[in-house]
């Protein structure tokens, strides 16, 4: 599987740091892990992995104050020497000298935070895990319709972009059109936008593109959406058999992760749209617990079983 990379110079804009000493902003951040280096500061390298971002927080760099000059000096470039690709110290501390001068000597990036040591880890570990998931592109639309993420999928010209723009009509919105994202964020979380380029362009055969923010308003667009439930759209086909009942769980594989699935059959005369917002609800119903289907059989199989006596 392919693996990403960020560059540092988006993660010093995305969390606004502070550029101490910054001579390769575009060095490349491959893993979504990182380190305080508390026992590197006291003399313990086994198993360092020198590719994470290394964090300084108040009781890393108070263990640095209390010791001599001579080893805090020793301790400092023996951290430095493996070469991180950068060092961010929290809470606005004050950098020691002995950090900047043995950072222009190794070429590594010092940024700073005001941020609380833990606050900035979960966030720059959560933000690591979106850049650096795995994925894939699929050709279909992305949806938020009740606050659940619904991936329309479908032949080229069945109708998923039409059906796109009657859901916004109705006050639902737009996530991607055409090219669809999807990142593995979590072992069980699937999450998908649009490319940047397209991002918030719907194509409409007939009429050409249009810009969904500008004709129906910010509130109809969204950049990201978690994929709750894949839709799979096909021409209606006389003689085969639909399932009526849903008592049966189907589900798409993406990426490693089952998603609730559902193939929906396209004629004449039904309205997708409402189709597709009775999904959505249906598909919340059976997460919180609740299977009408499933209900439905319970009350035939009592029926039945009271009138064997």
């Amino acid at each position: 599987m392919q693996e990403f990379t960020v560059k540092l110079s988006k993660i010093i804009s995305e969390f606004k740091l502070e550029e101490v000493y910054v001579p390769k902003p575009d060095i490349l951040i491959g893993t979504n892990e990182v380190n305080r280096p508390g026992l590197q500061i006291a003399g313990f390298f086994d198993y360092f992995d020198s590719s994470r971002l290394q964090i300084i927080g108040m009781v890393e760099n108070t263990y640095l104050t209390s010791l001599k000059d001579e080893e805090r000096f020793q301790r400092v470039d023996e951290l430095l020497s493996k070469k991180s690709p950068a060092i961010v110290i929290t809470r606005e501390i004050e950098v020691l000298p002995e950090i900047i001068e043995l950072a222009k000597k190794y070429g590594v990036n010092i940024l700073r935070t005001s941020l609380g040591t833990s606050s900035f880890m979960s966030a720059l570990i959560a933000f690591l895990n979106i850049e650096l998931a795995p994925r894939i592109t699929r050709h279909g639309v992305l949806v938020e319709v009740y606050g659940e993420g619904i991936l329309i999928l479908g032949e080229s010209g069945i109708g998923k972009s039409e059906a796109a723009v009657e859901l916004m009509k109705r006050g639902h919105r737009l996530v991607a059109d055409d090219a669809v994202e999807i990142r593995r964020v979590s072992s069980k979380t699937l999450v998908g936008s649009s490319p940047e380029i397209i991002r918030h362009f719907i194509e409409m055969r007939g009429i050409g593109i249009i810009d969904v923010k500008k004709i129906f308003g910010m509130g109809a667009v969204k950049d990201t959406e978690k994929i709750d439930l894949v839709i799979q759209l096909e021409v209606w086909q006389k003689g085969k058999q639909y399932d009526r009942l849903g008592l049966a769980d189907n589900y798409t594989e993406i990426l490693g992760i089952d998603i609730p699935s559902l193939t929906i059959p396209i004629r004449p005369g039904r309205n997708l749209a409402v189709i597709l917002e009775i999904a959505a609800m249906n598909n919340r119903q059976r997460r919180m617990g609740y299977n009408a289907a499933e209900e439905l059989n319970s009350r035939l199989m009592e029926q039945m079983g009271a009138e064997d006596f």
